[in-house]
């Protein structure tokens, strides 16, 4: 049953887009996996379609819809496969900064090109000594004229090798006490002198997404590359946080529904002591478990979406969403390849790709303990 968000034009956008991944998308996936990165042409043909950041404004180049369909665009992309995280990030994490904080002159150089592919974009916040504690950063940005000299490294940053724009997160007052209200946000662009990038990251899993290290030796980026006001940009991410969780809690319960799917299908058609092992009832009995967390977690999920689509402070059920989704997926993808026996350690089976796909999850965007400790904040236990 669809969700009660979703009118009939987010299901025919949703079958386009369904059609349009299983051509450009589906039969080279396990290509871009070797490779290491997903092509720029799959950007471009993206933005010809509509498919990256509907949500902005038409005169921008968007279509100015609601959030349904980024939640349409994310699932859809999360069954092809969990390395096209990063358009996700693009559309609905990185180009809202711009949209937001943005002067106007910033949107019109930067918005157009995000929609049609041209430019895509990334959000450098980690760095080798400070993940979940954004004021624990050291990247630093004075300012000197109509410039700003921008010095840092920063590490697992999506998109790192690929992004034209990069969202940085620095310091533009390193004495500012307390530390987070020194911190702003720095539009780099992709030829900015002192910017380079490190080494691209060989990860666990999310084999075709491009992950790097980025460096900053005395960067001189334009004062007009602001995000909205100086120190204010640690209530910028705040802000924007929310989202950011819900995004990875909607990839995450996608991928477990996809490995549901994966078990049935499999448990069917493998045979053990003459018949299929979905006749097992320890076999049922496992399915019927995670089809029922899973359905949980559906259903939980939905309602969190549509207080956000409705513009409410959802940080608390979010931080839920985030932490037992993702937890929920883990348990899924090495239950699912446990009853796929020998064959789940297998690379040519997708579970093993999901298998080492979906553990990060509970760590990007903030790990599942700062999730809890979010919850425990709003209990009112004091």
């Amino acid at each position: 049953m669809p969700a009660a968000y979703l009118q009939d034009e987010h299901q025919i956008f949703r079958e386009a887009l369904r059609k349009f991944l299983q051509k450009e998308a589906v039969p080279y996936y396990d290509q871009w996996e070797k490779a290491g990165m997903v092509p720029r042409e799959l950007w471009i043909k993206m933005g010809e379609q509509g498919f990256l950041c509907p949500w902005t404004d038409e005169k921008y180049g968007g279509s100015g819809v609601d959030f349904a369909y980024s939640v349409i665009i994310n699932e859809e992309l999360e069954k092809v496969g969990s390395s096209l995280i990063g358009i996700s990030l693009h559309n609905d994490i990185v180009v809202p900064y711009f949209d937001s904080y943005g002067t106007d002159e910033l949107k019109q150089r930067f918005l157009p090109t995000c929609v049609t592919g041209e430019t895509i974009s990334a959000i450098a916040m980690t760095e080798p000594g400070a993940g979940s504690d954004l004021s624990a950063i050291k990247t630093t940005a004075i300012k000197q004229g109509d410039c700003y000299i921008l010095n840092g490294e920063k590490t697992f940053i999506t998109n790192g090798i690929c992004a034209d724009l990069i969202v940085v997160v620095c310091k533009t007052d390193p004495k500012a006490v307390p530390a987070h209200k020194g911190i702003s946000l720095l539009v780099v662009e992709r030829n900015t002198p002192g910017f380079k990038r490190g080494r691209k990251l060989e990860k666990v899993g999310l084999h075709a997404q491009d992950t790097a290290e980025l460096i900053f030796e005395d960067a001189k980026v334009p004062a007009a590359n602001l995000l909205g006001e100086e120190g204010k940009g640690f209530y910028y991410l705040m802000d924007k946080l929310q989202q950011e969780r819900l995004l990875v809690a909607i990839g995450a319960q996608t991928s477990a529904e996809r490995m549901l799917t994966i078990a049935k299908q499999y448990t069917k058609q493998r045979k053990a002591f003459g018949k299929s092992i979905s006749d097992f009832q320890t076999v049922q009995f496992r399915l019927a478990e995670m089809a029922t967390e899973i359905e949980i977690g559906r259903t939980f999920l939905d309602s969190v979406i549509i207080e956000h689509m409705l513009g409410k402070n959802a940080v608390t059920r979010v931080s839920m969403a985030k932490y037992w989704i993702t937890d929920m997926a883990k348990k899924v993808a090495s239950e699912v390849m446990q009853l796929h026996g020998g064959y789940g350690y297998m690379e040519e089976y997708e579970i093993a790709r999901r298998y080492r796909d979906i553990p990060v999850s509970a760590i990007y965007a903030g790990t599942n303990e700062i999730m809890k400790t979010i919850i425990v904040k709003n209990l009112d236990l004091a």
